[in-house]
């Protein structure tokens, strides 16, 4: 494998498969294979979970819920997701953390940066949820953040899309696929693939972003061998 230790972002709405929210089984268990078979090729991975299957904060002043509130049951929310993908692991036979930035000692461990390694040495796959642990954070600065602190080398991020495109390519047949790009280059062209707070932790601290189509079977394994024609390379 190409890598050793990664971070693996997966947002809620992955989750969903085709539903229009919630968990689809189906997904989840394909998700829960692939990273089992990636652990048993002693890749150290790490995980982040969104929550927008189930609640997402910035559309809770919709229904009349301030801004800090939303976002705490966004966070709530990404535990929900956690659990799920941990018991989805476990039952193929890994051994996994749930580590929450929000106390909660009945149902996770509580966020400590050298037990959190630790476990990544001794082969247990890391679940990181409930965001930073704050309000006006997303999931993808809870990425970068967890990245930096645990030594990731890369970030993927897995979503629906096979990568970077000029735009949507869900909305413009005629979009280009970027195949590597630069942080620079990304701000240029003003791409959203992170929010600001992350996409610039990630600059500041040299982590390389990977964006692939998570939804694909097999494409995980592809990317941890190093193949990089199957996303977008940001480095």
């Amino acid at each position: 494998m190409k890598y050793k230790r990664v971070l693996l972002k997966l947002s809620g709405e992955a989750l969903m498969g085709d539903k229009g929210h919630g968990i689809d089984p189906d997904r989840i268990r394909q998700y829960a294979e692939e990273i089992h078979e990636m652990a048993k090729a002693e890749v150290e991975i790490a995980l982040v979970i969104g929550g927008g299957n189930i609640f997402r904060g910035l559309q809770a002043s919709e229904v009349g819920i301030e801004r800090t509130s939303g976002d705490y049951m966004g966070m709530l929310a990404t535990v929900i997701n956690g659990i799920a993908l941990q018991n989805a692991i476990e039952q193929q036979g890994s051994y996994t953390r749930l580590i929450s930035a929000i106390d909660m000692e009945r149902i996770c461990e509580p966020y400590i940066r050298r037990r959190a390694v630790r476990h990544l040495e001794k082969g247990r796959i890391l679940i990181f949820v409930a965001g930073t642990g704050n309000p006006y954070f997303t999931t993808d600065s809870a990425a970068a953040l967890r990245a930096t602190e645990i030594d990731a080398e890369i970030i993927l991020k897995g979503t629906r899309v096979d990568g970077i495109y000029t735009a949507d390519p869900e909305k413009d047949p005629t979009a280009t696929k970027f195949d590597k790009i630069s942080f620079d280059e990304v701000l240029q062209k003003r791409l959203k693939i992170m929010d600001t707070t992350a996409f610039t932790m990630c600059q500041e601290n040299n982590v390389p972003i990977f964006i692939f189509d998570m939804n694909k079977p097999g494409n995980l394994k592809k990317v941890l061998e190093g193949d990089e024609s199957i996303g977008t390379l940001v480095s």
